[in-house]
């Protein structure tokens, strides 16, 4: 990109083209907004981000097709895309890789309708400042260009090393710090076991791709609690969504999610909160956010967040083979020792340490968003300048209720967004397809004043 003062009044520049960033950028040309240009440091993960880029053969969609179209006011845009692929239906959990060629075709779509009005960038974006109501970006490569307006659509930061870790005092051959950045399995053999820290569904991705990959031999997934995520029901039918009135106060809320427990199962209670998720966040102060997170987030995540079927059925065969098992312990040293890595933790409920050697540990925790911890150059310059915050929780970015990020100062910027999963601290739920998909929406028809209901369809 070069620098050039004569841009049009109205250009937005997105930082990230995964998943999020592309679905915004989509939704604006479908909403007749702004031009548009997208920056992307990962040519592979355009469009699919890292859940959709990064994925294998026998990775499956956790949620049904029929609630993973890319528009919210096209429910059946993605089953009538598997319709005419002969790929699947509503009720399909489909591969990921299906998903990612589904949000590539949409961005190549956009991309030949638009003509100028969208332009891809391969670079990556290290700096934003602000004057004089516009916005210079500069890229690595030292090219600079001016914007209008701009979002961040960074997506999920790498995971951050457990405490016990010394990453730099681990072999990288000996434990690999994020799981879609290297071949796990590779150098393995049937005699040696691997430790993969967490056990919710990065840890689940982990063991599917060892054992695609040809490992045999023992797995050990290990959390705090050892919780897994648990399965969907094929049986389940719709469930009704709770009314924001029950929500509002935690004690009625409490005795809904009972009654509706009792009524439906735990599954149904689960996805009746759905449409108030968020609602009920808002309405909470920090010390209840805190609580939730401390004590009730890992069950949260094992209920809310679930597998296909299939997948929950093969990891109970990896169970019963042995070839699998979860542990509840906290890791307290990772030491190298030889081919091997010497790991001590202490199990949930007891006091002594236990000791055993693994040939490799693998980082599962899953993504993370604290901005403090982060090496991005990007994210660093934000900070330095002042023109975002952590989220009070730190879980990602400071924004407000129109993704406008929140200065130094206190301030929501005027220009500056963020979308995705780095505004969890605000919304809680906005790390799954159904959520994203409405905030990108949401936000291209602001950015476009948009008055109507519905787009243009792709």
């Amino acid at each position: 990109m070069h620098r050039n003062a004569s841009l049009p009044a109205e250009h937005l520049l997105i930082v990230g083209a995964g998943f999020s960033g592309t679905l915004l950028a989509i939704n604006l040309l479908r909403h007749g907004g702004p031009r548009v240009t997208l920056v992307e440091r990962r040519r592979a993960q355009v469009a699919r981000g890292v859940a959709y880029s990064a994925a294998d053969d026998s990775h499956l969609l956790n949620v049904r097709a029929g609630n993973m179209s890319a528009f919210p006011d096209d429910r059946d845009h993605f089953v009538r895309w598997l319709a005419l692929h002969d790929l699947g239906d509503a009720r399909s959990f489909v591969r990921r890789t299906t998903y990612g060629r589904y949000l590539r075709e949409l961005l190549e779509t956009a991309r030949r309708s638009a003509g100028d009005r969208l332009t891809l960038v391969d670079g990556e974006v290290v700096a934003l400042e602000y004057a004089a109501g516009t916005i210079e970006a500069r890229l690595a490569d030292g090219s600079a260009a001016v914007f209008d307006r701009a979002v961040l659509a960074l997506g999920n930061l790498p995971p951050h090393a457990p405490p016990g870790i010394d990453v730099d005092a681990l072999p990288d051959d000996l434990y690999c710090d994020d799981p879609w950045s290297a071949d796990i399995a590779e150098r393995l053999t049937a005699d040696d076991e691997v430790l993969l820290l967490g056990t919710g569904l990065t840890a689940i991705d982990a063991a599917l791709l060892l054992e695609r990959r040809g490992f045999a031999g023992r797995i050990t997934a290990m959390s705090r609690r050892g919780l897994r995520p648990r399965a969907h029901d094929d049986a389940q039918p719709p469930i009704d969504p709770l009314s924001e009135k029950p929500a509002r106060r935690l004690s009625r809320l409490v005795a809904a999610v009972r009654a509706r427990t009792e009524a439906s199962g735990w599954r149904g209670a689960v996805d009746a909160l759905r449409p108030v998720t968020q609602l009920m966040w808002s309405g909470a102060d920090i010390a209840t956010r805190q609580r939730f997170l401390r004590h009730l987030r890992p069950y949260w995540d094992v209920h809310r967040h679930r597998l296909a079927p299939s997948i929950a059925q093969r990891l109970d065969a990896l169970v019963a083979e042995r070839r699998l098992a979860f542990v509840a312990g906290k890791l307290v040293s990772a030491s190298p020792e030889g081919r091997s890595l010497r790991v001590a933790y202490r199990p949930r409920g007891g006091n002594a340490l236990v000791e055993r050697t693994y040939r490799r540990v693998v980082n599962c925790t899953g993504p993370q968003g604290d901005l403090l911890r982060s090496r991005e150059p990007l994210l660093g310059q934000l900070l330095a300048s002042g023109l975002i915050r952590p989220d009070a929780l730190r879980l990602g970015i400071d924004v407000d209720a129109a993704t406008h990020v929140i200065t130094r100062d206190g301030e929501p910027h005027p220009t500056i967004h963020a979308i995705g999963p780095m505004t969890r601290g605000a919304h809680w739920e906005v790390v799954a397809v159904p959520d994203i998909r409405v905030q990108c929406w949401s936000l291209a028809r602001l950015l476009a004043n948009a008055h109507w209901v519905g787009g243009e369809g792709l």
